[in-house]
């Protein structure tokens, strides 16, 4: 085996929302939280970088967090940017995307 090639890098399955989490980047998330529901213990979403966020994301989160509850597994957002707070509070889904404790289930 030919020592110089680069090793393979580990499979980026991090959960970051975009800057702008839209209905177009709203598939990609979905399959994410998929692959997270199954290989891991906690579904820890990245919230840092939010400057706005869609209907369709914040009803993606409603949904995996529902989801992981129903199936004993935690989900937390973690770091979640002042826009991202905004926005879901506007919306009064603070208790549905678990934004107010920040607890894992």
């Amino acid at each position: 085996m030919d020592s110089t090639l680069p090793l393979p890098e580990a499979e980026d399955r991090s959960l970051r929302l975009p800057a702008h989490g839209t209905t177009v980047t709203a598939e990609d998330l979905r399959v994410r939280l998929v692959l997270a529901a199954d290989l891991d213990d906690v579904i820890e979403v990245d919230a840092s970088e939010v400057e706005s966020v869609g209907q369709a994301v914040l009803q993606l989160l409603v949904a995996a967090r529902n989801e992981a509850g129903a199936n004993g597994q935690g989900f937390r957002i973690a770091n979640p940017s002042q826009a991202f707070v905004n926005r879901v509070n506007s919306c009064r889904l603070a208790d549905a995307i678990g934004l107010e404790t920040g607890d894992v289930l």
